[in-house]
């Protein structure tokens, strides 16, 4: 009778603490993986194109190698220019996105206006690392 009273003042103290803490997690997740991108994307904007490959998640150095990427992003980033603005428009932490293995990500949005293309969507998905590092996983311009 009392390891039942043990297990169910356990579960009444554990469960609540569990639901209200989970959601700040997800903050702080967030909060380091912008940190992250935004280290990451000073490297892009300053044309350090070799140092954001070195900085990238191991699964984005499996998928590709640096003179791939260095080359990707000469073709796809270059003709844009220098940036004018980037805002945040949107982060969501997520552990399921299509096509790579299950994992801890954030997917983040900003609306860019580049020198030679206004209004640009710049997405940028930094995942936590085996190390316990948010890096960089995945870059686009829209």
């Amino acid at each position: 009778m009392k390891t039942k009273w043990v297990i169910l003042l356990t579960l009444t103290i554990l469960i609540p603490l569990v639901l209200v803490t989970f959601p700040y997690a997800d903050e702080a997740s967030k909060k380091a993986a912008l940190a992250s991108a935004t280290d990451w994307l000073a490297l892009v904007d300053a044309g350090k194109y070799p140092e954001t490959w070195d900085q990238a998640a191991v699964r984005f150095k499996n998928a590709l190698n640096k003179d791939q990427w260095i080359a990707s992003l000469e073709r796809g980033r270059t003709p844009f220019g220098k940036v004018l603005s980037r805002k945040l428009w949107s982060n969501m932490y997520t552990t399921s996105l299509p096509g790579v293995p299950d994992g801890k990500y954030v997917v983040i949005m900003y609306n860019t206006d580049f020198e030679n293309k206004k209004s640009a969507i710049e997405t940028v998905t930094p995942m936590l690392d085996k190390d316990g590092k948010w890096r960089v996983a995945g870059y686009q311009i829209h």
